[in-house]
């Protein structure tokens, strides 16, 4: 599509954008609802709707070449995406829990369940560190040297001892003769003629279809399309920063005329003051605009009545919000005894929407691109922006200087001191006074690439799988709505548990705006079967985001940096590096051994509860501007104490065996991905149904044992057929409902579970 397309298509979601945070205005917004149902289905909607608008900027942002639209798309896109992690919060606070069903919120807005699907934008990964990309490629390459070396060196090995036994035997028999020499020279070019025959053969049966090849031809064509987008951005870009760096120069160097120019208005301002009152003014505060307001063509004793007005309304505001702390306290005694009302909870990027919006209609919507046919950057608007800059950088260094002036004039005419330069002195002497603590660093003295390597010697630091999120299969479940109200709690599908790691985990990893501003999650647990995919969303999380992988699970930290000092170093080099080398996962496998309450006695060696103290201590340092993940994966929680895993991690999701949906869509799409053929004789829906209770990983062993490359080879002759793949469930054990049963028990017993149990207890009370 041309970059035309893309500008309407961001106009219209802007427009919508617009419409919706109108309606979230507080003058248009419900206020407090006493209906818990009718409240969610308001935030629902809202969610739903941010989704579409999300999916539009995304695919703007990344196809748009014009550098100062991509930059007012970035901040709405991240605005956004905060906005809908925030929405997700309030959801959860309404029903209590972390999977939602919205069937008829999807009929109402005539959408589609895939309309549901969290778009991942792509600048996550094609904008991270490039240091850091090479410091991992280095240290994995060093790694790799060192394994080939090895390999070589054992071969050479071989051959030589190989070669001292042909010798022997040498020298023991007789020498071939020369016919004997001939017959094997022929046997030989017979068998290479039948390789290379059977070579051609299968490469000429394997060859595409003229319909595959214009499909291997469009795919070509869009990815050097999109190759060509990504190159034209990049050029842009450095030349819109160029342009920036060269405005900026000349807009400085005119500085110095600029600042003389505005302290003769200033200085004029001072002496008209002096000629109309009989006195010297007080300088305007910072707060209150500074010497800007001086600069504005009013009357001298009109502008001093203007700002000693604002003075006043300041004042009268404090007041106000001490009066509204004051009654709000007593609101919160009084409230006990009323029914509980639901109101959204303030937003942090409203506000960057509104902003974003505003840009919009100002700049972009009116402005006229006829000649700019390349998309190159407009400089009239860097100049505006830049002059903005620039004057206010001027204007504090002429408010500084002018303030000394006014006070010595003062002294001077008027022998007056000025009292504000003592409070300031004494407020500067105050600050000085106030150290903050000081943090020791024991590795300052090394170098990034120095931790890094020994971590990865350690096996701490790891490369990560390449898995899509996409790989992770599932399909929406249809039935929550209607189970619901047949009071049937419906269990979520894979893809629910999908849908909220992208929430919880990708998209404040990938954007530092949305990591810094939306409710802060660092740390998630991960708890299911064996087999259900922890590992591998964990690595998929990684892949997407473009983070680097930690392993501090406990049977991979046993024996390593042994004592409390060792333990200590351990934990501040991999958090040390997770910052430097943001944005990192940590993950911590067998989760449950750490909080223990019973270690086994074949585990008391290994020490797996030595991280449990030092741990939380490490992810309380974790901040805002901090994008490190703590990822927990366990498949029985039972054996854990549960206080102190609740505390350590602050969301628990619990992945279940896939349903009837996402046993049909996992069979079709994993025997597809082997290189199996689905033909009538392959019934997925008798497979889906006979595999119930079976993990995705019991799937994918079935498929590998069945579709092997031989068997591939003779799905033209005989098809796969579903008795081959029933036959080896035989030898594996189901997901038991003991087991199910089992974490749903444990999971009431969390605090998110516990209030959901309460929850339902009160709505059967009050029916």
């Amino acid at each position: 599509m041309s970059q035309k397309t893309y500008s309407k298509m961001w106009a219209n979601a802007q427009s919508e954008l617009s419409l919706l945070v109108a309606e979230e205005l507080p003058d248009k917004s419900p206020g407090p609802v006493s209906d818990r149902e009718a409240f969610f289905e308001h935030v629902a909607t809202l969610y739903v709707r941010y989704i579409q608008i999300f999916r539009q900027l995304e695919m703007v942002y990344d196809q748009l070449v014009h550098p100062q639209k991509r930059e007012v798309v970035r901040g709405v896109l991240d605005g956004v995406m905060g906005r809908v992690l925030e929405l997700k919060r309030e959801m959860v606070d309404t029903q209590l829990s972390e999977f939602h069903n919205m069937d008829e919120i999807l009929h109402s807005l005539k959408l589609r369940p895939v309309d549901l699907e969290i778009p991942i934008p792509h600048y996550f990964i094609t904008e991270h560190s490039q240091e850091r990309t090479d410091i991992l490629k280095d240290i994995a390459m060093s790694k790799a040297i060192t394994i080939i070396q090895a390999a070589e060196r054992a071969r050479q090995g071989r051959l030589a001892a190989k070669l001292k036994v042909s010798r022997t035997i040498k020298s023991d028999k007789e020498t071939y003769s020369e016919k004997e020499v001939s017959a094997a020279i022929c046997i030989q070019k017979v068998w290479r003629g039948y390789i290379q025959w059977r070579t051609f053969k299968t490469a000429k049966e394997s060859t595409t279809t003229v319909q595959d090849a214009k499909m291997h031809l469009h795919e070509i064509i869009a990815q050097t399309n999109e190759a060509c987008t990504r190159i034209k951005q990049q050029e842009h870009e450095e030349d819109y920063q160029k342009s920036i760096a060269a405005i900026t120069q000349e807009l400085q160097d005119k500085g110095p005329d600029m600042s003389n120019s505005m302290k003769d208005q200033i200085r004029q301002w001072f002496l008209n003051c002096r000629y109309a009152t009989g006195s010297f003014p007080d300088y305007p505060d910072e707060d209150d605009g500074g010497g800007a307001l001086l600069l504005a063509d009013k009357d001298p004793v009109q502008l001093m009545n203007e700002i000693a007005a604002v003075k006043e309304a300041k004042k009268n505001d404090n007041a106000k919000e001490k009066g509204d702390k004051k009654g709000k306290g007593k609101e919160k005694k009084t409230k006990g005894n009323q029914d509980e009302e639901l109101e959204m909870q303030p937003s942090a990027f409203l506000s960057d929407l509104q902003e974003g919006n505003k840009i919009y209609e100002d700049v972009w919507q009116t402005c006229d691109e006829s000649n700019n046919f390349y998309q190159r950057h407009v400089v009239q608007l860097i100049k505006e922006e830049k002059s903005k800059v620039i004057d206010a950088e001027i204007q504090v260094q002429v408010d500084e200087e002018m303030r000394e002036e006014l006070a010595q004039l003062k002294l001077n005419v008027d022998n007056i001191k000025d009292k504000t330069k003592k409070g300031k002195g004494k407020k500067n002497k105050g600050d000085k006074g106030k150290k903050g603590k000081t943090v020791n660093d024991p590795t300052a003295d090394r170098t990034l690439e120095s931790l890094c390597q020994e971590l990865v010697d350690q096996n701490l630091l790891k490369m990560t799988y390449n898995v899509s999120f996409q790989d992770y299969f599932g399909n929406y479940s249809y039935l929550g709505t209607i189970l619901k109200k047949y009071d049937i709690e419906a269990t979520p599908s894979l893809l629910d548990v999908r849908h909220v790691l992208t929430l919880y985990a990708v998209l404040p990893l990938g954007s530092q705006v949305v990591h810094e501003k939306a409710p802060l999650i660092n740390s998630i647990l991960l708890v299911g079967p064996a087999g259900t995919g922890k590992k591998m969303l964990v690595h998929a999380i990684c892949c997407r985001t473009g983070a680097t992988l930690f392993d501090l699970s406990p049977m991979n930290t046993a024996g390593k940096y042994p004592g409390d000092e060792g333990l200590n170093m351990m934990l501040h080099m991999v958090f040390k590096v997770a910052r430097l080398l943001q944005p990192s996962v940590i993950w911590i496998g067998d989760a449950e051994k750490m909080f223990y309450k019973k270690v086994p006695k074949e585990e008391e060696e290994l020490h797996p509860k030595r991280l449990a103290g030092a741990l939380p201590k490490q992810l309380k340092m974790i901040k805002g501007e901090d994008r490190v993940l703590i990822i927990g994966t366990t498949v029985d929680p039972t054996c854990a104490n549960i206080k102190t895993l609740c505390k350590t991690y602050g969301k628990i999701i619990v992945i279940p065996r896939p349903d009837y949906g996402s046993r049909f869509i996992l069979w079709k799409q994993l025997i597809k991905k082997q290189g199996g053929e689905i033909t009538k004789t392959l019934d997925i829906s008798s497979l889906a149904k006979f595999s119930d209770g079976y993990t995705p990983g019991d799937m994918i062993q079935v498929i590998k044992h069945v579709v092997t490359k031989q068997r591939i080879r003779w799905q033209g002759f005989r098809p796969l057929v579903t008795a081959e793949f029933v036959r080896h469930f035989k030898k594996m054990d189901p997901v038991y409902k003991k087991k199910e049963e089992a974490l749903k028990k444990w999971y009431a017993k969390t605090p998110l579970g516990k209030k959901q149990v309460a929850l339902q207890k009160k709505l059967i009370k009050n029916d």
